[in-house]
């Protein structure tokens, strides 16, 4: 063979096994692409971090509005009677059902009536525990909040006694009808009514404050109804394992190792 031969080989055969080596690379790295893609939907499957959040936002009275970007965000309510918990009921229904409301329950195993014995025994212990705290898990309004309210009610029967007067030709001074309504309250006792009847307006919300934190509870126990998120996530493991049989494997056993049964 000539020189000139024998050197267009070795060329040929480095071009070979570049092309080898670069496709090796290629196929390595889609199947790294593969794994992550994998690891992000099981993560996203099992993270329930954004359900907590968007209860937390709730119970704190919180309000969903365009933040003007085209955004939706959660804004504190300008309405105070939409705060129906005080920070301590609220962190008691948080922590709650933080045990309840995770991974571990996503991924065991329960039959039908077992989920019911559990809920039920969840439903009672917690609207027990508020019922016996309801002094500290509502939240009561402060004195400020009774005196704003008792003196928006007299500028309405203010307003309503002047306009009264002007039907009848009468001009009516304000300033003078708001005193007179003054003198007649004794803001003791109308601050206390109104302080009472903003409690027993919070107070009416007590059973369905139980029924949704329950169904929250109970929505995460169906998804582990007879180990259906379990097997969801092997099945995605089989066709991820099945599209990728033809890639070099990283490590003995690979990513979803820790799902299958031992």
């Amino acid at each position: 063979m000539k020189p000139e031969e024998v050197q267009a080989f070795n060329q040929s055969q480095s071009q070979v096994g570049f092309n080898q080596a670069s496709g090796s690379l290629a196929e390595t790295q889609r199947s790294m692409m593969l794994e992550e893609q994998d690891r992000g939907m099981i993560r996203e499957q099992l993270d329930l971090g954004e359900e907590l959040e968007k209860i937390e936002n709730l119970l704190r009275g919180r309000i969903l509005e365009d933040d003007g970007t085209g955004n939706r965000v959660w804004k504190n309510p300008t309405d105070a009677e939409l705060i129906i918990l005080s920070e301590y009921g609220i962190q008691l229904i948080l922590n709650t059902i933080t045990w309840y409301i995770n991974k571990n329950t996503l991924l065991s195993n329960y039959d039908e009536a077992t989920i019911l014995i559990k809920m039920e025994d969840f439903a009672l212990a917690l609207a027990d525990r508020v019922f016996m705290n309801y002094e500290k898990v509502f939240k009561y309004p402060t004195d400020k909040e009774c005196q704003d309210l008792l003196k928006d009610r007299i500028t309405k029967k203010t307003e309503q006694r002047a306009f009264q007067l002007g039907l009848h030709g009468q001009k009516g001074d304000k300033d003078k009808i708001f005193s007179n309504f003054l003198k007649g309250v004794d803001l003791e006792v109308e601050t206390t009514k109104i302080r009472e009847q903003i409690i027993k307006n919070k107070l009416k919300g007590f059973e369905l404050l139980i029924r949704v934190v329950q169904d929250a509870v109970h929505s995460t126990y169906l998804r582990a109804l007879k180990g259906q998120e379990r097997r969801s996530l092997r099945q995605h493991m089989h066709i991820s394992e099945s599209s990728g049989s033809n890639l070099p494997r990283q490590s003995q056993g690979g990513m979803f190792s820790w799902l299958k049964p031992k």
